[in-house]
């Protein structure tokens, strides 16, 4: 799975009309026999991979170790003969062909140069070459001559007219270049084959894959497998890359694909023992990740199924599945039983999907917007990526190019984007990098063609354009319409500070339903989750031999993006122990429990039973708004009523005490909203164990 994109091409036949040209015929060598005899083995065993990589092509197969082995013995012969216009046209169709393809440029002009006419596709690659040099109306030029002269009753001017239509689209774009920065990012990329990044909501850590050299044996062309590695972000700078701990890595191609919104588990995807690609599932524990689980068998069908993505709730699979028609297209199967994580028979995704290669995929959060790559629609050239929004019929809409500098005439594909809308990593190899895919971040100016991002740091072309003026990227303004909060943070031990290893529920308040369930990491006790806009949220934590924690995220829609960092403290069960009930609401001045309140208390119903000994005394606090006899008789109504809740759920009243405080116990100062808000609580305390 070394490359990924298909140009198809190739026919036979050559005609020799020289200017300059200097063909591998023993007459033109006659002072150097023996060099001569070399050089024509080495090309001729070029010839021979260089068929199969053409087949291969043909039959929708990966060409490109067939084309790598050509290049090997090409490069011998042109070290003897750099003037055959024969050879050179072959080499820049086997670039043409990898993740290298600016080598392709340079090989491709100089056959044309030596002889116009070498072969027949020449004019086709010339067109190639000037678009990938942003040359369009000369590319143009050449993709309209080569038509005219193909007479073939194949359907090979589907590609000529898509290549056609990458130079109008190009043009278009090109000129009108989108307000944002695209910088290479060198700490995480190599002269290898580095991609697919993801990113952890906070930002703090990269998965990505690539082809550098590993611990396991090259292949017959010195090129080593695709495996998974992660880096930390330290003091605004990425580390370099370290190999993913755990079974992940194996001798054959390991390919990250996205990481949940959580950062727990990650899609990837690797050969099955019939040789096609399949998706697999793999959790983390701790600091490793543990051995990958093929998935649902109505996704992995007889076919190449890669680059999977969930979506926000985790119902549905996005991916790409490779068909003989179209190449690969977008996917979507539906979740039929989360327990055994088996999903149903997958179903085209027809707005989204073109003619061409599609895929991967990237779902926002928010679970209407998509991101994907695609060769079709309208191109630059090669892969671009695209943004869709789900319209209210439930069906995605037309997809719009993200425009250049994102996007180039090479192949700029992936697409993972922070929570705030300002930033995102893609991988590309245009011209710039240290060579094949390199990781790229995109840096948003403005609102004029942002898109709607969010989710920091989750987790998947041409000339960069680096920051040159510090003082320049200062002054760059950046706004988002990003409807979302992100929670993250870790849980510890109240009193050694060491990390606990505790699961955190997401409630919707409203249904008393438990939308999201996770584990934090066990090693390091972090945790990261986001939640949309137009919600009342309770999150609840919890671990065997601690009192629970609540958080409530009440989010209006329409709000604006919003992180919150938080260190959980978790108290042992023991006397003295005090926690704050923070999804226990009452109707303003009043001790009426309201119905979004039942998730919380049920958590405590559920303690209390837990552990049968356990005795606790309820207790109610205000702020100081109003007078304090009137404050103090609220706070007690409010914390018997929570009493009177855990006696109808079968608690003994002897566990139970219920005392009102009124605004005598601030947590916080009475001078602001938010500090009055959080004096109005009710706590519980261990009195007895």
């Amino acid at each position: 799975m070394k490359n990924l994109f298909t140009l198809i091409i190739v026919a036979l036949g050559f005609t020799a009309i020289s200017q300059g040209d200097v063909e591998f015929k023993a007459a033109n060598f006659k002072d150097d026999k023996e060099g001569f005899k070399a050089a024509m083995e080495a090309f001729e065993k070029g010839n021979e991979s260089w068929e199969l990589g053409n087949e291969a092509v043909f039959q929708v197969k990966d060409p490109e170790l067939h084309y790598w082995k050509a290049l090997e013995q090409y490069e011998k012969a042109y070290k003897f003969n750099p003037k055959s216009a024969e050879l050179n046209f072959k080499m820049g169709v086997c670039y043409a062909h990898s993740s290298y393809k600016q080598k392709s440029i340079s090989y491709i002009e100089e056959a044309y140069k030596l002889n116009p006419e070498v072969h027949p596709f020449i004019k086709y690659y010339m067109g190639l070459a000037k678009q990938l040099n942003y040359k369009f109306d000369e590319a143009l030029k050449f993709y309209q001559e080569f038509e005219n002269g193909y007479k073939k009753a194949d359907n090979y001017n589907k590609f000529t007219e898509q290549r056609k239509s990458e130079c109008s689209s190009g043009k278009q774009l090109f000129a009108n270049p989108v307000r944002a920065w695209v910088d290479h990012v060198p700490e995480v990329s190599t002269e290898y084959n580095d991609y697919a990044p993801s990113i952890t909501m906070d930002g703090e850590e990269m998965i990505l894959t690539s082809d550098r050299p590993n611990s396991h044996k090259p292949d017959e062309v010195g090129k080593y497998d695709d495996d998974i590695y992660s880096s930390t972000m330290v003091d605004g700078k990425w580390q370099k890359p370290q190999p993913l701990k755990g079974p992940i890595n194996t001798d054959g191609d390991d390919i990250s694909n996205n990481l949940s919104y959580n950062g727990t588990k990650m899609l990837m995807n690797k050969r099955n023992s019939n040789g096609d690609f399949d998706i697999y599932e793999t959790f983390q524990k701790g600091d490793t990740w543990i051995e990958p689980i093929s998935f649902s068998r109505q996704i992995n069908l007889k076919s190449d199924d890669i680059y999977a993505s969930y979506n926000f709730n985790d119902k549905l699979i996005y991916y790409s599945k490779s068909s003989e028609a179209n190449g690969y297209e977008i996917m979507v199967s539906g979740l039929v039983n989360r327990k055994n994580r088996e999903y149903g028979l997958p179903n085209r995704e027809m707005s989204v999907s073109s003619r061409f290669n599609d895929g991967p995929v990237y779902l926002h959060p928010d679970g209407k917007t998509m991101f994907f790559a695609s060769e079709g629609h309208n191109s630059m050239g090669g892969y671009d990526i695209f943004m869709a929004k789900k319209e209210k019929s439930g069906y995605w809409g037309k997809p719009v190019n993200l425009g250049y500098p994102i996007n180039t005439p090479y192949d700029d594909f992936f697409f993972a984007a922070t929570a705030n809308g300002k930033y995102a990593y893609i991988a590309s190899n245009r011209e710039g990098g240290k060579g094949g895919y390199d990781i790229y971040k995109v840096t948003f100016w403005g609102p004029e063609k942002q898109p709607a991002l969010a989710t920091q740091d989750y987790l998947l072309a041409s000339v960069a354009k680096p920051i040159q003026d510090p003082e320049l990227a200062s002054a760059v303004q950046v706004t988002t319409s990003a409807e979302l909060t992100v929670f993250k943070g870790k849980t510890i031990d109240a009193l050694t500070k060491k990390p606990v290893e505790a699961i955190i529920e997401i409630t919707d308040n409203a249904t008393g339903k438990i939308i999201e369930s996770f584990t934090t990491n066990s090693a390091s006790g972090k945790f990261l989750l986001s939640l949309n806009s137009g919600g009342n949220f309770g999150i609840a934590v919890k671990a065997d031999g601690y009192l629970f924690h609540s958080e409530n995220f009440d989010i209006p829609a329409g709000s604006a993006y919003n992180m919150v960092n938080k260190t959980i403290e978790l108290k042992n069960i023991k006397i003295g122990s005090k926690i704050a009930l923070r999804n226990v609401f009452f109707d303003t001045g009043k001790s009426t429990l309201r119905s979004e309140s039942n998730a919380e208390l049920d958590r405590l119903v559920q303690l209390l039973k837990d552990v049968p000994g356990l005795k606790i005394e309820l207790s109610g606090h205000t702020d100081n708004t109003g007078s304090a006899t009137a404050n103090v008789q609220l706070s007690q109504d409010r914390a018997q009523a929570v009493m009177n809740y855990l006696v109808s759920k079968g608690i003994s009243k002897s566990r139970l005490t219920a005392k009102g405080y009124g605004d005598s116990m601030p947590v916080a100062t009475n001078d602001t909203s938010e500090g009055r808000q959080l004096n109005r609580r009710t706590e519980f305390e261990i009195t007895g164990n």
